[in-house]
């Protein structure tokens, strides 16, 4: 439930210069006064929602402010999300995209068992578990898990519902594997290299850890601003806000589902390449590969995700 808390104060100019975004004529081209009338509401209640007003300067005391407070791992994948989830992400369901990561997992874990983090409605898991590989999976949504249940090829897949960074299985795997950059779903520092602890705790030696994340995109942000918008079309309007000081950045995501307009917006913290390693050495794991995808091109400067492969010393 939210809580009442004094003194908390979040900085809203991001969301200001969204609604400043959503004002420009690119955008008003792209959608109709209605939906930009309601993504903009949206944008303002969240706004309000992190304004936090002042006694006299005088007091030196803070008006409560509502603000919502997750002390313990929240669901943000529900019915609704969960529902159109596997829509929202049809080009991840590609072949092309699809075929690699699931062949290079599979080398990888051998004649070995697999643990997924986040295994969600099954994108990966199903065809994986195909090849012969048993899978297992950690997810903390009832509601991704209850889409990936309704697939052929469900039941042999054992799932456990919790955190990912703290949930235990009872067993031990050849491969852990966390993708699409649900590594950033943990929105605390600390949350991540628990994940790393867990995973090296979950691993045989020698077994393998892999991590598929975006590379933060702050060279391509305008100097002094903290939204970038990644997808604009009559249809999809996705954009991040950036917040440099603390890794935080939050995923603002407006699609047109059955001529309604939905949205949801998702905390993650962003992490570096280098960071991820010191997570991996401080679970005793070590780097044994880093590319640029799932077809193993290298990894450089111009790379804007890493498929990172860390191995557990026995």
């Amino acid at each position: 439930m939210p809580s009442l808390r004094t003194g908390t104060r979040r900085s809203i100019t991001p969301l200001l210069q969204a609604r400043c975004y959503l004002s420009t004529p690119k955008f008003c081209a792209l959608w109709p006064q209605r939906r930009r009338s309601a993504i903009r509401a949206d944008i303002h209640a969240d706004v309000v929602q992190r304004v936090t007003l002042r006694e006299p300067t005088s007091t030196r005391q803070f008006v409560p402010v509502r603000v919502i407070v997750a002390p313990v791992a929240k669901d943000y994948f529900d019915d609704q999300v969960a529902r159109h989830y596997d829509a929202y992400s049809d080009e991840m369901f590609d072949d092309a995209v699809l075929a690699p990561t699931v062949r290079f997992l599979a080398n990888l874990v051998g004649s070995g068992a697999a643990l997924e983090l986040g295994i969600g409605t099954g994108r990966i898991a199903l065809p994986l578990s195909r090849l012969g590989v048993q899978v297992h999976g950690i997810d903390l949504s009832t509601a991704m898990i209850s889409q990936l249940r309704s697939k052929p090829g469900a039941d042999i897949i054992g799932v456990t519902i919790g955190d990912f960074a703290t949930s235990t299985v009872g067993a031990t795997f050849g491969l852990a594997y966390l993708v699409y950059n649900t590594i950033t779903n943990l929105t605390t520092q600390d949350a991540q290299v628990a994940c790393f602890r867990n995973v090296a705790a979950h691993l045989d030696d020698g077994g393998y850890f892999v991590v598929e994340v975006f590379i933060p995109e702050l060279r391509r942000l305008p100097p002094g601003e903290s939204i970038r918008t990644f997808t604009a079309s009559p249809t999809r309007i996705d954009f991040d806000e950036y917040e440099v000081a603390t890794q935080a950045l939050r995923s603002h995501h407006y699609r047109m589902v059955d001529g309604r307009l939905d949205g949801f917006s998702v905390p993650f913290r962003y992490v570096w390449p280098s960071e991820l390693d010191l997570m991996a050495q401080l679970a005793g794991m070590t780097l044994r590969q880093r590319w640029s995808d799932w077809n193993r091109s290298p990894f450089t400067n111009e790379s804007t995700t890493h498929v990172s492969v860390w191995q557990k010393v026995g």
